[in-house]
């Protein structure tokens, strides 16, 4: 019968007597590992973070434009010559899809088309769009200081702007409130009625919090000939998919598309959202995994190396170990479980590497957010042995095949 804790001891006494050795042979699997798990952990972490981003702009809500709302590439010619969704294609889905609770407007702008300012500090860059009054509800705009702008100020057009945190911050500093200061848009005052609180997840949504966003009438009369908005739809309590439905069936007939045509909009929801950056981050960690799978046959070649070179050395002990009665079998499990033993600790180490620098990350750079899933943990210590035992087959067959005699005579 195999004693495997016999075996187990062998192997770690063989290792400990070349730590220097062992160590520079593990190297490659130590920093596949790593390389592996670090991927894994930000990952992870990121998609909790947008997880929680799209939940805070509102898990029952549906997002409607002529355009792709996620875009993975550039535009087609369809997409490009498609036309933009109208102010009364809104007031027909409140009216006629049962299933929805409110709708709210947004136009987005080029603000190159308008310097904005506040006594000589400008804005380099920033969201600048318009927005419908009920927008702060049904897109879940959490306001820190003063308020959303109201209803009578959007249907009057009033010169009233909600700042992102980041924009506040840029105009105004840290210690200056700039609710009821007046900035320049375009050379035209507006007074700041509020200032939305900081995003969560700042390290993914920066720019997000990034914003000048004035009353949706007052953007239109700024700019007339924009057409780019957007809309803001938020379903029934457990009717969004139901409220989907319904808007697609709308707007395909308001739009004309035929009855096998393709929409010439797009309607999203959290869950889409998520399902098209779980393919996008998908792409990018089977890259980036196969990248770090280089180090890993490198440290899988380095352990079958050494594991020859210990066939070598060891020739006499194997004659011995033969002579005394050990079978081909015991030989063979010998190496392999040196080999195993000498790529999972490379394993284990690569993991503990792994788990530290996360914590660093974290520490270093709060914003960004890595977990190690134990998925990853598993994984990287499972091919780390697994690469023990594929690479260590060689070595171990021929320290089996090896003749008694001529092993013990071996100088």
């Amino acid at each position: 019968m195999v004693d495997y804790r016999e075996n187990l001891k062998m192997a770690l006494d063989t290792l400990l007597s070349h730590k220097f050795r062992s160590f520079l042979t593990i190297l490659g699997i130590v920093v596949g590992v790593v390389v592996v798990i670090v991927i894994a952990s930000a990952l992870t972490g990121l998609r909790g973070s947008i997880v929680d981003m799209l939940e805070g702009a509102g898990a029952n809500n549906i997002y409607a434009s002529h355009l792709p709302i996620v875009q993975t590439g550039r535009l087609s010619r369809e997409e490009r010559m498609r036309k933009p969704l109208k102010i009364t294609d809104a007031a027909a889905i409140r009216e006629q899809c049962p299933a929805v609770q409110d709708v709210a407007l947004a136009l987005s702008s080029n603000m190159r088309n308008f310097q904005i300012q506040y006594q000589g500090n400008r804005l380099r860059s920033s969201q600048f769009y318009g927005a419908s009054a009920n927008y702060g509800a049904v897109g879940n705009v959490d306001i820190e200081n003063g308020r959303f702008f109201s209803d009578s100020e959007e249907r009057r057009r009033m010169p009233v702007t909600v700042l992102g945190p980041d924009a506040a911050e840029a105009m105004f500093g840290e210690a200056m409130d700039p609710v009821g200061k007046q900035i320049l848009i375009g050379g035209r005052p507006f007074t700041v009625v509020g200032v939305a609180a900081k995003s969560k997840t700042s390290f993914l949504t920066s720019g997000a919090d990034n914003f000048v966003m004035i009353p949706f009438g007052t953007l239109r009369r700024m700019t007339p000939d924009n057409e780019n908005i957007e809309l803001a739809i938020q379903a029934k309590s457990g009717m969004r998919d139901q409220a989907l439905g319904e808007i697609e069936s709308l707007l395909r007939r308001l739009r004309g598309v035929g009855y096998n045509e393709e929409n010439n909009f797009d309607l999203t929801t959290a869950d889409k959202i998520m399902e098209q950056l779980d393919s996008i981050t998908a792409m990018l960690g089977i890259a980036m995994i196969s990248i770090s799978g280089i180090g890993l046959l490198v440290g899988g070649i380095g352990v079958m190396n050494i594991m020859l070179v210990s066939v070598t050395e060891r020739t006499r002990e194997i004659g011995v170990r033969k002579a005394v009665g050990a079978t081909k079998n015991d030989i063979v499990l010998q190496f392999l479980f040196e080999a195993m033993t000498l790529s999972g600790m490379g394993g284990l180490f690569g993991v503990i590497i792994a788990a530290f620098l996360s914590w660093m990350i974290v520490l270093l750079i709060p914003e960004l957010p890595a977990a190690i899933p134990l998925w990853a943990v598993v994984t990287g210590l499972g091919v780390s042995i697994a690469i023990g035992l594929i690479f260590g087959v060689w070595p171990a067959r021929k320290a089996a095949m090896l003749d008694p005699i001529e092993a013990l005579r071996y100088e």
